[in-house]
């Protein structure tokens, strides 16, 4: 059910949630945070289906803010002004929850905060999101400000590399990075790959990726803070995300290898290889991990302030 509400005001659109509520015989008090999505037009519908199926596990109230590129407001032929346009979504078109999508004009893109905050369910953490481009400092930004946890993702941002050293420049503990949640997975069999015997040191690491891939960075920044020796990055010319990881100790080189998107080859000194499924990451994924830890992530911590500049990176 999508109930549009042109020309509205947050008091009409809180009491039209009420009424919903009341009419499918539910309550808000079931929500476990507000998911407060800042976003485009363009991506608005993409953030939404993430959103939507990350709530079915973190039941949440959804409150997409489209901020107008214009500050002048919309006014119709017939002289009706528009400072506010709005859409209520319940039942499939809102996941385990109800999403709100505001499309502010004119003066309202200033104070986004006063916009959103009567319509945060009480007594519950709130999540802040960037899908694409974030503010270049997420906890001074108006709606960054009021969140209990900051959520971007440089790596869809138009310049990723400049994006995130703004992020690292003004990190806090409650931000967060979509670039190192797609990693948990390759950190898992990193990990699963070091607890082998004969359980020698580490002595040199290699991380291949596609040319400038992000979140590469983030995992050679992690296996340098780590394991405390060098690790040089790779450009892998017909990779597009991390195609593989060396590490060499005595008895030789261990190695994971990613020559297809969904599967991983395990290769071990004297060993047969072996193939496990490891299919690529959804942004539905990365969200469901992100709301489901909302305290600060001190190992990320430690890999932005600390691990960065240990690596070796391509020429």
């Amino acid at each position: 059910m999508i109930v549009e509400m042109p020309d509205s005001t947050t008091s009409e659109i809180s009491r039209k949630i009420d009424q919903l509520h009341e009419e499918r015989g539910e309550s808000a008090q079931s929500r476990v945070l507000t998911l407060i999505i800042s976003t485009t037009d363009a991506e608005l519908e993409n953030a939404l289906e993430a959103a939507n199926a990350a709530s079915r596990e973190h039941p949440c109230r959804i409150i997409a803010v489209v901020p107008s590129s214009s500050r002048t407001p919309i006014v119709d032929d017939d002289g009706t002004c528009h400072p506010l346009d709005a859409q209520v979504r319940f039942g499939a078109d809102a996941g385990a929850g109800e999403c709100i999508v505001l499309h502010p004009h004119g003066g309202l893109n200033d104070h986004l905060d006063t916009l959103v905050m009567p319509l945060l369910v009480p007594d519950v953490p709130i999540v802040a999101w960037w899908p694409t481009n974030p503010p270049f400092n997420p906890s001074a930004d108006s709606l960054g400000r009021m969140a209990t946890a900051r959520v971007t993702d440089a790596l869809r941002s138009d310049s990723p590399a400049a994006t995130f050293a703004e992020l690292r420049e003004n990190r806090t503990p409650e931000d967060t990075d979509m670039s190192w949640t797609r990693l948990t997975v390759w950190r898992a069999l990193v990990a699963s790959l070091l607890d082998r015997p004969p359980y020698t040191p580490v002595l040199k690491a290699t991380v291949r990726s596609g040319p400038a891939y992000l979140p590469a960075y983030l995992l050679a920044a992690w296996l340098a803070l780590t394991l405390k020796v060098p690790v040089t990055l790779e450009t892998d010319p017909d990779g597009e995300v991390v195609t593989g990881v060396s590490l060499w100790r005595e008895d030789g080189e261990m190695s994971l290898d990613r020559p297809h998107e969904d599967k991983c080859i395990i290769s071990l000194p004297n060993q047969k290889p072996q193939t496990l499924s490891v299919p690529r990451r959804t942004l539905e994924d990365c969200l469901s991990e992100e709301l489901r830890r909302l305290d600060p992530d001190e190992i990320y911590a430690e890999v932005v302030d600390k691990g960065w500049d240990l690596v070796r990176r391509p020429a």
